[in-house]
């Protein structure tokens, strides 16, 4: 269950990423009018004042690009069940925790920009419970399959080998008798 409530996470944040950054960057350089848009749904240019940029073009791009791709990809990764899931789910959530932040520092606060953060942070949490982090949760209940040695042998991560990480107390404790 927890696998599938990141999947639609990632889906949701990789969708919506993709259409708002089109959005904005096509209503910045053809203009909402040609796109058959509202003019009342284009962000005012005021809020790009003191940002390096004069028009949405380029952060509809980064947003499209950067944001919408490393959640596409992550999205596929974690469907694929590939080792590289683990990876590609932390660099894309914290995409979305960064390009929030940089928006927070820039434009007036939007509903919107909560529950994005919170689509971040409910990421890196699923993951953690996917990659058994959480004592009691995760491997047991959620991950049936995925990280034991899922399809031909490969993992969701490295935590999902069942070896104690490097440093931990049960690894102090073999290593010192």
């Amino acid at each position: 269950m927890t696998i599938v409530l990141l999947l639609i996470v990632l889906g949701f944040v990789a969708m919506t990423s993709i259409a708002g950054g089109a959005a904005l960057a096509l209503g910045s350089w053809l203009g909402p009018e040609r796109l058959g848009l509202p003019a009342e749904i284009q962000l005012p240019a005021e809020y790009l004042e003191g940002s390096p940029f004069s028009t949405y073009l380029v952060p509809g791009i980064l947003l499209a690009c950067v944001v919408g791709g490393l959640h596409t990809a992550a999205f596929v990764l974690l469907l694929r069940r590939s080792s590289l899931a683990s990876p590609a789910t932390t660099i894309a959530a914290y995409s979305i925790l960064v390009w929030i932040f940089v928006q927070m520092s820039l434009i007036p606060f939007s509903a919107l920009q909560a529950v994005y953060f919170g689509a971040g942070l409910a990421e890196l949490g699923l993951l953690l419970l996917l990659l058994g982090a959480v004592p009691g949760l995760g491997r047991q209940n959620g991950m049936r399959g995925v990280g034991q040695d899922g399809p031909r042998g490969r993992t969701l991560g490295p935590v999902g080998r069942n070896r104690a990480a490097v440093g931990s107390p049960h690894d102090r404790q073999e290593h010192s008798a």
